[in-house]
C-alpha cells in the first residue's frame, strides 16, 4: 500500500467530490503550489490510486427501467468457478457493479434493467449459462437514498 501524507489525503477528498476541479482552485485548496499539488495528482494516477475521472449522472432522468440487487450464492466455490462466473458478470452491460462479499453470498450485483421482464430474462440466461449459481435473492430498489460519490470522511491513511 503507498504512503499516502496529508496533501495526498486532502487531495483524494476534494477529487472525489470534484473531479473536473482546476490545477489552480485544487493547489488552493490544499494550500500547495500548482507544480507540487499535481505532481501528486500525477504521482496517485501513475500508483493506479486514482484509477480514473467519472460524471455522476442521474440515471433517473435518462433511465426509466429497473434497478435490481441481486445475492449469489455460488455451488462451489473452486478459482475457476469463480473466475468463470467474474468473467460472465464482467460481460453484461445490464451488471453495473458486482461485489465478491464474504459472509453469507458470495456476491452482490446492481443490475439495471428496462423492467422486471427484462430483468428475469436476463437472469435465467445466467442460470442457463453454467455459471455455478446455486441461489440467487433478488431485490427491487424501490427508492434511491444514496447513490454514488466516493467517501470522502477525514481520516489520516
Amino acid at each position: 500500500m503507498m504512503k499516502l501524507d496529508r496533501y495526498d489525503l486532502a487531495i483524494l477528498r476534494i477529487l472525489a467530490r470534484d473531479g473536473r476541479i482546476t490545477k489552480s482552485r485544487l493547489a488552493e485548496e490544499v494550500n500547495l503550489s500548482i507544480s507540487p499539488a499535481w505532481e501528486r495528482v500525477r504521482r496517485l494516477e501513475e500508483s493506479g490510486v486514482i484509477r480514473g475521472y467519472r460524471t455522476d449522472i442521474d440515471w433517473a432522468k435518462v433511465f426509466k427501467g429497473s434497478r435490481i440487487v441481486v445475492e449469489v450464492t455460488l455451488a462451489r466455490h473452486t478459482a475457476q468457478d469463480m473466475r468463470r462466473f467474474e468473467e460472465r458478470v464482467a460481460a453484461a452491460p445490464e451488471i453495473t457493479q458486482c461485489y465478491a462479499t464474504g459472509g453469507g453470498v458470495d456476491y452482490v450485483l446492481h443490475v439495471m434493467a428496462r423492467d422486471i421482464d427484462h430483468y428475469q430474462r436476463f437472469i435465467d440466461v445466467l442460470l442457463t449459462d453454467e455459471l455455478g449459481i446455486e441461489r440467487y435473492f433478488t431485490y427491487v430498489v424501490t427508492k434511491v437514498v444514496k447513490d454514488g460519490g466516493e467517501s470522502v470522511f477525514d481520516w489520516e491513511g
